[in-house]
């Protein structure tokens, strides 16, 4: 008998070709797979409406060098996680949003735009997180080629 991990993990890999070699169970109520963002929305909506996955637990940004990353980590209440990670070029970080799925998703998804300088498209309108409404534009603090000095030297030029 296949393990809910183990069919979970099936499902995906005979209704998503991408997906093919792409979907692993980490270990028990851990499945982890790597979606290409072109597919994303598709099996977002899978997981969500036909697997259960019912409970957004995280969006995690990463600065992967030439790309960045997300991560949603999806749970079914039977405390299953499916962790979808996809990357974007980091000259062209879009990705559609999740809100109408899980409104909470809005400051996960303001936490990426505002730190690591995602364009999250369909995002309603609404303040900066967590980064304050001064913060100079196009600085991205969780990007690994950023370096703190720029705001030493914005702050000389502005006291000058």
């Amino acid at each position: 008998m296949l393990s809910k991990e183990t069919t979970i993990q099936q499902e995906l890999c005979e209704r998503f070709d991408c997906l093919k070699d792409k979907v692993k169970v980490q270990r028990v109520r851990r499945i982890f797979a790597q979606v290409p963002a072109v597919d994303l929305p598709e099996v977002f909506d899978y997981a969500v409406k036909k697997l259960n996955f019912c409970i957004l637990g995280a969006i995690t940004g990463l600065d992967e060098g030439p790309t960045l990353g997300l991560i949603y980590h999806l749970a079914q209440e039977n405390g299953i996680v499916l962790n979808l990670a996809t990357s974007v070029p980091k000259d062209k970080p879009v990705l559609r949003t999740v809100t109408s799925y899980f409104p909470a998703a809005n400051a996960y998804e303001r936490e990426v735009i505002d730190l690591l300088g995602f364009q999250i498209e369909g995002l309603p309108q609404g303040s900066r997180y967590p980064l304050t409404d001064d913060w100079p534009a196009g600085q991205y603090p969780l990007r690994k080629d950023w370096k703190a000095d720029i705001l030493d030297q914005k702050e000389a030029a502005k006291n000058a």
